[in-house]
Formats: structure tokens, C-alpha cells, sequence
């Protein structure tokens, strides 16, 4: 009988930069879910890749002194390698720099101009660099980009549109009528309310301001949107062809499932739509959008030394262990959290206590007992039932989590099982059952349903930690291939379907770490080398400015506005302040800036008290590199003025403007 097809994609990995711990979870989640189809015995076929083009691109390129395609190569090639070392099952790797991708974009945006879905007119607004987009004055949040909250600046210029009102109403009764089109459930919310129902602008898809990016080949001063170019990939990577898709492309589309973080869900759940309605084409069945991992509860910066990267993290720990934390650690709509502190104490307890110990004393005492050979399991009494019917419960719970992927609370399940197996063995006290030869019958039974039990958590492990499942496998005595053939699902529904046979050799799965040891050589090897890095950065791209006098007020020279853009101001709430028991100058404040806390110690404690600063909104440097000040970290600068000779103001603000909003 033939499989059922199981198309799904992850978002393209944009190629600025590369990818850190929290990027790469997604590409883990992707991993897991098409290793269970897999094993549900659908024909998947998993696509990935990277995003290339843009004016982001064309100024990273210059700034580091190579050709766009130079920079955007080795960037690729760094995503890829993570994707490798992360064990990922994809099936094609796209980059929208490829040949026929480029081609086949040329084509859409030529077959959208000529059904009149796209015109020519002039923009004139601002535009945010980072995220690749144009916004309006009014859709501004506190004069910032709504998506990432960086300072906008003003554009104007040629460009092509896309008429987006064209099919507004006809998206909405599509995501009305297909209730699982989006999900979470308060994505899809977000998506009619804060966009749909207001009402679509036209959306400009086209720049002539930079020409890193496919050419329009009809007007070639102009190049197309980095939008319309990489929302695309999901139908060019399988052979889409307005002149004629190839059978893959016939076989695989709509798309089952794309994976895409939170904060890139407008494009892929209102411009992707409706760009798929203009070329005739079905929309994808589902679009789920994951939350984010942040370091503890703070955007990763390496100015903070707490950028994680996977592959640091998988020399520390092993892919298994990374690959358990981004999948047990991440809700499914909630941001996740992750610190090496955090990490360390959940591999300890889940994967060395838990996991790898329950693992190792079964194995050991069954070669100890019985030089390893151990019959089928059997149920004898209360406790084997017990143990048997939440390893058929965590079977079919498991299931069901990753059929809407819940992999976090799949995993919780099947550590559950290994829990209840640990207890099963404290219960049934083996080493006393050993030293009474009447009772070795017993022991047997014991251990085989100890072991019956590890295969079914081996079994339901395999999409989260391959490896590891292959080596549970190995050591309770059975082939790798009984996790890859397609029915080691099947194989769950009977405790005790497993033959008769001999273990393996018992050998540590995950080694216990000592926390101290290892947090000081991540400080030492990453953390420190990090910062440093970003000092050195920040210092390089500071140019020595020098006093220039005026009527006896000291200026520095003139700066550009695009210079000043690069000094993010901020609104933020001091929650708490203290003297600094290591300076008479310094007063160390707690700041709320809108996302979380930072200390910023401040030379102000002969002007202000604590208590006077307590409660009070200011102004402060954000993007400010860290530092270190009387042993202590700043990471930002209050503004404050010089009111006269020794006497300095802080600069308050209205306690009526949220904390977090952009300054100008």
C-alpha cells in the first residue's frame, strides 16, 4: 500500500549571521516531528534551508569586505553544518541565491504583474532594515519597527506593489472555514484582529535602493522583495514552474505543515496565502507558530556573553542532550528559557538520574543475574500491571501530544515512564530477590519487565534523541532497525511483544556533570571570550571624535542621522537602587526596559539617593556594549545633564510612557 504523503518545511535560516541556540530549536522541533511521521509510516519529505538576499545582506558584505555571494556562502555553510551536527533528518536543502529558484521567482513575480495583481507606483515611508520591511506612520510602535522594536528610517522610492486588499476578505473566510489553518489558537487571534480586520495595505515588493537580490527581469533597476523571493522556496524546492511543475511538486503540494517562529507568523500567514491565491494554488494546511527561547528571560546578546550556540553546547554536552533540552524546555505556545545553569540541572536530573541510571542497573543486574539472558515480560501481580499499563498509557499519550506537537509534554510522558520504572525497581527490591535462590523466577520476571519498559522508552525517544535511542536499543539486546521499520510504534500496543533474548553490555548513557566545574570552564571558553569579542567589536567601530568649541559649550562633530539611528534610546522603569559598597560614586539600578531587567550602574550617588530614583522612569543607552565597574557589570548608561557647575540631573520622563518605548 502506498504511504501517505507528509510534506512540511521549516522557515529559511536568513543568512546574516550565524545561528544561535534559539534559531536552531527550530530545526530540532521540524527534526522531531518528521522522524515520528516516520515512524507513523508517512512518506515525509522535510525541507530547509537559507534566506540570502537583501539590503541587510549588501551591508553586512561590505562591512566585512567580501561580495555578497562570498559572505552569504560561508554563513550557508555554517547554518548547514549546525543542521548536520544537530543529526536533522532534511530531505532537501534550498538556498534562494540557487539557480532555478531565482528563475522560477522571476517567473511568479512576471505571472503576478501580468494577471494585474502587481503595479508600479512610488513608496515613501519607513523602513526597517533588519526585519526587511516597510511600515506607515501609524502602524509605528512608539516610532519603532512593531516587529522588533529597532528605530526605523524614512524611504523613498520607485517600486512595484502588490495588491493585497485584492484578496483580503477571501483569506479570512479560508481561515474561518480551516480552524486548524493556524496554530496556536491565539496566533491565529492575532493575525485577524491586529491585521486582517483593519484592513490590508497594498504591500511593496519591490527595491531599487540596493541590488543584492533577484533582478525583476522585465524592469532590471529593480529587485524583488526579500519576502516574495524566500516565501517562495516552499513551492520552488519541489518544482513549482508557472510554466509547468514538475510530478514532485504535483505529488507534495499544499504543504502538510510549516514550522515558523512567532514573530515572522504576518508573512506566512497573510502575504504567503494570498501570494498562493494569486498564482491559482492551494494554501498549506497548517501553519504553526513556534515561541521563542530566550537566555532566562532576556534576548540573547553577545555583548552579555549570552549568546548559545548548539554546536558549543554539543561539545560540552552531545547532540542527544541539546536536542532533549530544546524539545522538553520549550512550551508550546509560551517562550521557552534557557542558562547553562538550567541546563546542566535538567540533564542531571532527567537524562543521568533518571533516564541513564534506570538504563544501566537493568542491564547491569541482568548480566550480574543471568549472564543477560531474560525471557518475554509477563504480568504476575499488581505492581508488573501497573508498570505495564503506563507503558501502554504513555504509548498512546505520546501520540497524541505529537500529533499537535506537544513535544515538551511528549517527553514529559516518557520520562514519567522512566520515573515509574525506577520506582518499579525499588518496589520490587531486586537485589533481595537475588540472595533467595526460590525467588530468582521472580528476579527474571522482574528485569524482563524492566527491560520491556526501556524498550518502549527507547521506542518513543527515537525522534527526540536518535542516538540514544539506538543505544537502548543495543543494550537490551535489540537491532537499531527495530526503531526504523516502520512498525516499532505498532509494536507498543502489547506489553511483552518482544521475544526472549540476551542484553547487551550495560554502559553509561549520560555521565553526571559537576555543575561548578563546567560553568567555569563555559565562563572561561565561551562566556568571557564572548564579551571580549564584542567589546573589541564595539571599540573598532568607534571613531575617536574630538571637542570642537562654541561660545564655551564643548560640541563633538557633526554625526549623520543614519550615525544617530545606531544609539538606541529607551524608556525604563527603575525598580530597585542601592549604593555601591566598592565606589563612592556609584549607585547600581535595576531597570526595567520592556523586556526584562539589566543593572546599569550610574556615577550619580552624590546627586541622588536611592529612594529618589526608586519607582522613576528614565532614559538610557540600550545597545550600549557592557562593561565591568567596580567589579560589577553595567549593561547600559542612564542620560542624565550637566545643570551647572557640580550639579547633575537625571533626565525623568512621563510616568504615563510604557517602559521599553524607542526614543527619537
Amino acid at each position: 500500500m502506498e504511504k501517505k504523503k507528509f510534506y512540511m518545511t521549516t522557515a529559511i535560516a536568513y543568512t546574516s549571521a550565524k545561528p544561535h541556540i534559539g534559531n536552531t530549536y527550530e530545526i530540532v522541533l521540524a527534526d522531531a516531528i518528521a522522524r515520528h511521521k516516520r515512524m507513523e509510516g508517512y512518506d515525509v519529505f522535510f525541507c530547509t534551508g537559507t534566506d540570502e538576499h537583501g539590503q541587510k545582506i549588501e551591508e553586512k558584505a561590505e562591512a566585512a569586505g567580501v561580495t555578497p555571494k562570498a559572505y552569504v556562502d560561508r554563513v550557508s555553510g555554517e547554518v548547514r553544518k549546525i543542521w548536520d551536527t544537530m543529526n536533522t533528518t532534511y530531505d532537501y536543502f534550498i538556498r534562494t541565491t540557487d539557480a532555478p529558484h531565482e528563475k522560477t521567482v522571476q517567473k511568479i513575480f512576471k505571472k503576478m504583474y501580468e494577471k494585474g495583481d502587481i503595479y508600479k507606483s512610488e513608496y515613501e515611508g519607513m523602513y526597517c532594515t533588519p526585519c526587511e520591511s516597510f511600515w506607515t506612520e501609524s502602524q509605528l510602535v512608539n516610532g519603532c519597527c512593531p516587529d522588533c522594536g529597532r528605530p526605523v528610517q524614512p524611504a523613498k522610492e520607485e517600486a512595484y506593489f502588490f495588491k493585497m486588499s485584492k484578496y483580503a476578505d477571501r483569506l479570512i473566510q479560508y481561515i474561518e472555514d480551516n480552524p486548524d489553518f493556524i496554530v496556536p489558537e491565539s496566533r491565529k487571534k492575532e493575525m485577524i484582529n491586529n491585521f486582517l480586520k483593519p484592513g490590508l495595505q497594498d504591500l511593496c515588493v519591490s527595491r531599487t535602493s540596493f541590488k543584492w537580490g533577484i533582478p525583476v527581469d522585465f524592469d532590471p533597476k529593480h529587485v524583488v522583495y526579500v519576502w516574495l523571493d524566500a516565501l517562495n522556496n516552499y513551492i520552488t524546492a519541489i518544482g513549482y514552474d508557472p510554466d509547468g511543475s514538475t510530478e514532485q511538486f504535483e505529488k507534495l503540494w499544499p504543504a502538510d505543515l510549516h514550522i515558523i517562529g512567532k514573530d515572522i507568523l504576518r508573512f506566512h500567514t497573510i502575504y504567503w496565502p494570498i501570494f498562493l491565491m494569486s498564482l491559482d494554488l492551494p494554501l498549506p494546511k497548517q501553519v504553526f507558530g513556534h515561541p521563542w527561547l530566550l537566555f532566562a528571560a532576556d534576548k540573547m546578546s553577545k555583548s552579555k556573553g549570552n549568546v548559545i550556540y548548539a554546536d558549543d553546547l554539543v561539545n560540552l554536552f552531545g547532540v542527544d542532550a541539546v536536542r532533549y533540552y530544546l524539545l522538553s524546555a520549550m512550551p508550546y505556545a509560551q517562550d521557552g528559557s534557557i542558562t547553562y545553569e538550567t541546563f546542566i540541572a535538567k540533564y542531571n536530573s532527567d537524562l543521568a538520574n533518571t533516564i541513564g541510571n534506570l538504563v544501566n542497573r537493568t542491564v547491569s543486574m541482568a548480566n550480574k543475574y543471568f549472564g543477560g539472558e531474560l525471557p518475554a515480560a509477563m504480568i504476575e501481580n499488581e505492581l508488573d500491571r501497573d508498570l505495564a499499563d503506563t507503558a501502554l498509557q504513555t504509548a498512546e499519550a505520546v501520540k497524541g501530544y505529537m500529533d499537535q506537537y506537544h513535544t515538551a509534554d511528549a517527553l514529559a510522558r516518557i520520562l514519567t515512564l522512566a520515573q515509574r520504572s525506577n520506582k518499579y525497581i525499588d518496589e520490587t527490591t531486586p537485589w533481595a530477590l537475588a540472595k533467595d535462590e526460590a525467588k530468582l523466577p521472580r528476579l527474571r520476571t522482574v528485569l524482563a519487565n524492566l527491560i520491556e519498559a526501556i524498550r518502549y522508552i527507547a521506542v518513543l525517544s527515537e525522534p527526540f534523541m536518535p542516538d540514544t535511542a539506538a543505544a537502548m536499543m543495543d543494550q537490551i539486546g535489540l537491532p537499531d532497525s527495530h526503531l526504523e521499520d516502520g512498525e516499532a510504534l505498532g509494536s507498543l500496543a502489547v506489553f511483552g511483544s518482544a521475544p526472549a533474548r540476551k542484553v547487551g553490555e550495560a554502559k553509561a548513557l549520560f555521565a553526571r556533570i559537576d555543575e561548578k566545574a563546567m560553568l567555569e570552564k563555559i565562563d572561561k571558553e565561551i562566556v568571557q571570550p564572548q564579551i571580549a569579542a564584542a567589546k573589541a567589536e564595539a571599540a573598532a567601530s568607534e571613531a575617536p571624535a574630538e571637542e570642537e568649541k562654541a561660545e564655551g559649550v564643548a560640541f563633538l562633530p557633526e554625526i549623520t542621522i543614519d550615525e544617530f539611528a545606531k544609539i538606541d534610546l529607551r524608556v525604563g522603569k527603575i525598580v530597585s537602587c542601592e549604593k555601591l559598597k566598592k565606589s563612592r560614586k556609584l549607585l547600581k539600578l535595576m531597570v526595567d526596559d520592556g523586556q526584562g531587567t539589566r543593572q546599569i550602574l550610574s556615577g550619580i550617588s552624590k546627586w541622588y539617593k536611592p529612594e529618589d530614583l526608586e519607582g522613576r522612569k528614565v532614559i538610557f543607552v540600550a545597545n550600549l556594549a557592557p562593561a565591568k565597574l567596580a567589579g560589577e557589570l553595567s549593561e547600559g548608561m542612564v542620560l542624565a545633564a550637566d545643570a551647572g557647575e557640580d550639579d547633575v540631573r537625571v533626565m525623568f520622563v512621563d510616568d504615563s510612557i510604557p517602559a521599553g518605548s524607542c526614543i527619537h
